[in-house]
């Protein structure tokens, strides 16, 4: 990858049940592109990541606590999967706050898997064209947004993927468009 993202900085916010591999690759995709990426979570010390929703993966150390962020700290949010990660962000008023602002801020947002469960609490996906698992896909539709079943959408910055099988895809996107 090219070091296009020098000196730009990436949240990612994530919480206890994280599926592993969507915050290890983007996270070493824009890292790798030059970006400074922190990882935002609901408390400060560790979270729990999982592989597959069910096994217990590696514990990630939290750089930033969501209370304690802005959208101005930053220039890009990731938003990994997992089925217990965005749930616990979702009732987090913090982590939705971030959210939303950071949506309506126009800066570019990847999200993948179950991620757009925030998204649909945060009330910032009407009008807008994304992907997801197919378990979200209702969710999704019922809050006013336009559902396609592709290996990565991106909708005017808002980058989204369905699984881990598209990690590639979704990683690549997510560089190009942070370097806008």
């Amino acid at each position: 990858m090219t070091t296009s993202l020098n000196g730009r900085r990436v949240a990612i916010l994530a919480a206890d049940g994280v599926e592993q591999v969507e915050l290890v690759e983007p996270r070493e995709a824009v890292t790798d592109a030059g970006a400074t990426a922190e990882l935002v979570s609901l408390e400060s010390g560790e979270i729990q990541a999982m592989n597959g929703d069910i096994d217990k993966a590696d514990k990630f150390t939290v750089d930033r606590v969501v209370k304690d962020v802005t959208v101005d700290d930053f220039d890009a949010l990731v938003l990994p999967g997992g089925t217990m990660n965005p749930d616990n962000l979702r009732v987090d008023e913090n982590a939705v706050r971030f959210v939303r602002d950071f949506v309506n801020s126009g800066k570019p947002v990847g999200v993948i898997c179950h991620g757009p469960w925030t998204l649909v609490e945060a009330d910032v996906v009407r009008g807008r064209t994304l992907t997801s698992y197919p378990s979200v896909r209702t969710d999704i539709r019922n809050a006013g947004g336009t559902v396609v079943d592709q290996e990565v959408v991106n909708d005017n910055g808002l980058i989204s993927s369905r699984n881990p099988g598209d990690l590639p895809a979704f990683c690549a996107e997510i560089v190009t468009e942070f370097a806008r």
